[in-house]
């Protein structure tokens, strides 16, 4: 167990360009950012109405997309589903259902969690053993887990969260990587049941992180109670109207699971020639782990490729999907000069 003040950590997210001119002032640019998840293959761009911008957003527009929501996603009805500009801004308000009591993370997993769960008052501690949960008021779970992509099967989280709403806790599982993922184990249509909240992300899996939208789907009371911290048009009219078409284009996602699996595939064959193991993640990141990480991070950086690392965990890499030809030939060129380099080093040494 790691108790955590989440509170006053500050957490190095990837995805920053700034940090990373800072840290590679001489790498070639632009930066080939594989530090984040997010799809290099996003939903293809529309005109928007001008109405999207010149007005406040309908409610009806809101309550449509609260309809195509619960179809993609599962949940039961639209009453399930409540928008937000980002799961982000969702954490300490979810964390907040459950009265300030113990918070429980499964770890190691995304960093937020555990500051949103602090900033509403709980004692927060991150555990590596999915048992230990059933004593927490807040418990919450990744599913699939970032960064190695772990899997908790449906049946161990319903039986979870049986055990919580029965003392009149919550349980929360971030489901941002399911559209990725086995989708008969996302509990979205379970959380009529109460004391279940789902987290679903949009931007990552549709590759419009910039948009700023998210989902939690809960039963149809915790929904309301998570609406009126919001008020009205809490979620932008572009948000809107991306989210509604996005997510009712079936076969445009069926088609980018097919694509996603294949480029994730590749990243493995590619990674392999070099000598580096993948040993998990999703279609929208592999989770890599290697003695010399910093080294290879280090090798990458400088040549203008950006992996995620973990400052608490130094022998661990999260790689993101290259997008375009140039970005994987760049990718293949920065891990041959690696690999030589290595391979250099370990002569000299028998030497």
């Amino acid at each position: 167990m790691k108790s955590l003040d989440g509170a006053a950590t500050v957490v190095d997210h990837g995805g920053s360009l700034g940090r990373a001119r800072a840290l590679f002032p001489h790498a070639p640019q632009p930066f080939v950012d594989l530090s984040t998840g997010i799809n290099p293959h996003s939903y293809p761009f529309f005109d928007l109405p001008a109405t999207a911008l010149a007005r406040l957003p309908e409610a009806a527009r809101a309550r449509e997309l609260a309809d195509v929501a619960a179809s993609a996603y599962g949940a039961p009805s639209a009453a399930n589903v409540t928008s937000a500009p980002g799961t982000q801004i969702l954490l300490p308000r979810v964390a907040s259902l459950a009265s300030p009591g113990k918070a429980l993370v499964l770890g190691p997993t995304y960093a937020e969690h555990a500051r949103a769960a602090a900033i509403a008052g709980h004692a927060v501690t991150e555990v590596d053993d999915f048992e230990v949960l059933a004593g927490a008021d807040l418990a919450i779970v990744v599913n699939p887990n970032n960064p190695d992509g772990r899997i908790i099967a449906r049946e161990r989280l319903l039986a979870l969260a049986g055990k919580l709403r029965a003392k009149g806790g919550f349980l929360v599982v971030d489901e941002a990587f399911m559209d990725v993922g086995p989708r008969a184990e996302s509990l979205a249509g379970d959380v009529e049941q109460g004391g279940i909240v789902v987290l679903r992300s949009f931007g990552k899996f549709f590759g419009l992180a910039g948009l700023r939208l998210g989902f939690a789907l809960a039963d149809a009371l915790t929904v309301e109670r998570l609406e009126a911290q919001f008020g009205p048009w809490a979620v932008a009219g572009p948000a809107l109207e991306y989210g509604i078409r996005a997510l009712a284009d079936s076969g445009w996602r069926a088609e980018m699971r097919r694509r996603l699996a294949e480029d994730a595939a590749r990243l493995d064959a590619l990674f392999g020639r070099f000598g580096v193991s993948v040993a998990g993640g999703t279609t929208l990141f592999r989770y890599i782990g290697l003695a010399d990480a910093a080294g290879l991070f280090s090798a990458l950086g400088e040549r203008g490729i950006l992996l995620r690392h973990f400052s608490g965990r130094p022998h661990v890499l999260r790689a993101g999907l290259p997008g375009p030809d140039e970005e994987w030939q760049r990718l293949e060129s920065a891990l041959a000069d690696w690999a030589q380099q290595r391979d250099d080093n370990t002569k000299e040494v028998k030497q």
